[in-house]
């Protein structure tokens, strides 16, 4: 039995269904495969996780793939398995109704007062022929709490907000909550979840690797064909209380998010590298060979 390591990249929550689906049907066991899985209490380094053997692959989003590889670290990407939609959350009758209107905005982000939300927010803003200046902005770091920060007035947009997860909680809460999608106003849309592991590791457990990605597809097509009984299942070992009303409707909203398709495109990853460069959120250009492969996912 070989036993996986996987580092979560957040709490436990519907975009790991296809993990616990698999785990409950003894899938992993039949592959001889022992799946540890890692739900981080605070910001986990993957890369330092891997090489120091706490783990052996982490999910992550392909902004992260390439920003960790720019700074030189020995990172690579091998499968995508979920592709949702997302990009800047706001609330309507705010004044704010198009990407321009974000001008000298009020910017909830978890990396603030980092350049991320005001490269995102601006690219945006410039894409509906509009202008604006970083110094502008104010920049509001309330966690990844999100709508906490547009319902308590704290900010007047917040990024990156994924559509299964905080628009669909705002809507909740009774918030007239929309969104700004990034691949609609000039960025390369990164709101995927990928693998990664170091090169190394990568060559070294080539083939255990493989093994998981198949039970990974078959958990996907179990999702995908008995959303019911999926369901089920992630409410059970997620331990979902009978008195949570949100957890259906992001359950429901991230089923479809799940792709059959676990490759990724050169062409994509150079897209998305050369805003990161535009924006200067990395000051090198690896280019996409040096971090992503194919060769397991087709």
């Amino acid at each position: 039995m070989d036993t996986l390591r996987l580092g979560l990249e957040w709490f436990l929550n519907p975009d790991h269904a296809p993990i616990l689906v698999a785990q409950e049907h003894g899938w992993f066991a039949d592959a001889d495969i022992e799946l540890e899985v890692v739900e981080p209490e605070a910001h986990m380094d993957a890369v330092e996780a891997i090489e120091d053997g706490t783990l052996d692959f982490a999910i992550t989003e392909p902004l992260h793939l390439v920003e960790d590889r720019a700074k030189g670290e020995s990172v690579i990407g091998f499968a995508r398995f979920l592709h949702t939609n997302g990009g800047v959350m706001y609330l309507r009758g705010r004044d704010i109704e198009r990407p321009r209107d974000m001008a000298g905005a009020r910017i909830q982000y978890p990396g603030a007062p980092g350049p991320g939300g005001p490269a995102i927010v601006k690219t945006m803003i410039e894409a509906d022929g509009g202008a604006a200046d970083p110094d502008d902005f104010t920049r509001v770091n309330n966690s990844f709490y999100h709508t906490d920060a547009l319902a308590e007035d704290k900010a007047d947009v917040a990024t990156l907000a994924f559509y299964n997860f905080e628009v669909i909680e705002a809507r909740h809460r009774g918030l007239d909550a929309d969104f700004f999608a990034l691949k609609d106003w000039g960025i390369p849309d990164f709101c995927q979840l990928i693998l990664v592991t170091t090169p190394s590791h990568l060559q070294k457990r080539r083939e255990v690797f493989a093994r998981f990605i198949q039970v990974l597809r078959r958990g996907i097509d179990f999702l995908h064909q008995e959303p019911e009984a999926a369901r089920d299942i992630y409410f059970r070992r997620a331990e979902v209380a009978d008195d949570d009303a949100l957890t259906p409707k992001t359950f429901a909203a991230t089923l479809p998010c799940f792709t059959h398709d676990f490759a990724m495109t050169r062409a994509y990853y150079n897209a998305l590298e050369n805003w990161l460069f535009d924006v200067d959120l990395i000051s090198s250009r690896p280019g996409a060979k040096a971090y992503w492969t194919n060769s397991l996912s087709l």
